[in-house]
């Protein structure tokens, strides 16, 4: 199935490094993209039991699947796009910041499940838009011995913008004294506040990114050109999105498997957090209870919690990486997040839970940045965007798996009682770190003569970047 596509062509170009704030402007737009990501994560669920549903799970099917479509295509087109001024990802970046926007503005005002159910489907589709290309940005831009920095950058502000979005209903009910119960039936007022911040907050912290990076041009662009003219048209984006599954190289083969589990593990604890703190900890399932809706709160307190760590955690990744190898980081990493996991089904203090979010977190830190830096060193350069698009088939699958056996589980496996699925969730995050210790990571072998024969003055680039603190 996999193919080893080391012959295949790579930038021959010897990439700069770029300084601290260059990393920094390049990553900032993740702070927006994960404030839609966290409210989506932390409230969508409460939404849909709000609003009178029982298949959770089922409902959650809408993103993966918009997903699975969007982010290939989306970085097929990206890899042969190039415009003078906007670049290459950038144009996509600000597509999908205006949809997201939107969608994040009217989803809190939804007053039916079908529209609940669709709106999701519309937000995913277009924070998809936006993120994609972020991901491929890294590997266009920096040298290898600063990717896994570059992703770290990515993972802190995912981290800060999650912190804060995932407390927002929170706050605005603890610090303004906004109500977070509403009758049956509708939306909780707090809720609706932390929407609509989030619709600004993504649009503005894109268009930084937009507005303060510069993006290199092809080094070919004859060939650019030319291949852009072979291989133009939607549909052929299509079949060769698809068809990359059989020619991935075998260091993506590899990380498929592990991603799988780990996302797997992550679906579960979004889709079932809510449900399983408010019943096993708080002991209710109603809705309209101020007990439910401080349980439902307190979740999003403890989202912010694991996104918080791993913001901090980020910044050590890349420490601990030089010091042993990505694949061990990896492994620990995951193993945590597992842990933290199967720990919920122990507490009966809420205040615990923050204990168990601390795992959770240094797991989500290396799973948003370690497979990426791994993936990167073994991708052509001329079809970057296209493989980390045909790599989130890799996190679509085990949410339409999530979607598909957790709800059977739960209700037949378990007895109704979703924390057990919280506990299947850490186990699967465990097994995905153990099989990290099978991936090829090409960097690991190749990152000392990188460091040795990189320069930053080389002539194939425009190296005014270099000097130029807002690219």
């Amino acid at each position: 199935m996999a193919t080893n596509v080391a012959a295949a062509p790579h930038d021959t170009r010897e990439k700069p490094r770029l300084s601290f704030w260059q990393i920094w402007n390049m990553s900032f737009g993740f702070l927006g993209i994960q404030f839609g990501f966290a409210l989506q994560n932390a409230n969508v669920s409460r939404i849909f039991e709000t609003l009178g549903g029982t298949e959770i799970a089922l409902y959650w099917l809408a993103a993966p699947l918009t997903g699975m479509l969007v982010q290939p295509i989306i970085g097929y087109m990206s890899d042969r796009t190039w415009h003078p001024k906007w670049g290459r990802r950038r144009p996509f970046f600000l597509v999908g910041a205006v949809l997201a926007s939107f969608a994040l503005l009217v989803m809190p005002n939804v007053s039916a499940l079908w529209m609940a159910v669709g709106m999701l489907w519309i937000m995913d589709s277009s924070i998809n838009i936006s993120m994609e290309p972020f991901r491929a940005l890294v590997g266009d831009l920096l040298p290898s011995e600063q990717r896994t920095t570059g992703f770290a950058a990515q993972t802190f502000f995912i981290g800060v913008g999650a912190v804060v979005a995932s407390s927002l209903p929170w706050m605005f009910t603890n610090w303004f004294g906004i109500a977070n119960t509403a009758p049956a039936g509708q939306i909780p007022p707090s809720v609706k506040y932390a929407f609509y911040i989030g619709g600004v907050v993504f649009f503005i912290a894109v268009l930084w990114t937009v507005l303060n990076t510069k993006e290199y041009p092809p080094e070919d662009m004859d060939a650019f050109e030319d291949e852009k003219r072979r291989t133009a048209g939607f549909w052929n984006g299509i079949r060769e999105s698809f068809a990359g599954i059989a020619h991935m190289p075998k260091t993506m083969a590899q990380l498929a498997i592990v991603q799988f589990f780990s996302w797997l593990a992550l679906f579960s604890m979004w889709i079932y957090t809510t449900p399983a703190v408010t019943s096993h900890i708080y002991h209710t399932t109603d809705t309209t209870s101020k007990l439910y809706n401080e349980g439902a709160d307190w979740v999003g307190v403890c989202f912010a919690v694991y996104n918080g760590v791993s913001a901090i955690a980020a910044l050590l990744l890349p420490v601990i990486a030089r010091a042993t190898s990505r694949r061990f980081t990896h492994l620990i990493c995951l193993v945590a997040g597992g842990l933290g996991l199967i720990s919920i089904y122990f507490i009966s203090d809420p205040k615990m839970l923050l204990v168990s979010m601390v795992g959770v977190g240094i797991a989500w830190a290396s799973i948003l940045s370690v497979p990426y830096a791994m993936l990167a060193g073994a991708l052509p350069w001329n079809k970057m965007g296209y493989y980390m698009g045909v790599f989130n088939f890799f996190i679509v699958i085990p949410q339409v798996v999530a979607g598909l056996i957790l709800g059977f589980f739960t209700k037949s496996v378990f007895g109704g009682e979703p924390v057990y699925t919280l506990v299947l969730g850490g186990c699967s995050m465990i097994i995905s770190g153990l099989l990290t210790l099978r991936v090829n990571d090409d960097d690991d072998v190749r990152l000392p003569a990188a460091e040795a024969t990189i320069h930053t003055s080389s002539p194939a680039y425009d190296t005014t970047i270099e000097s130029n603190p807002r690219v």
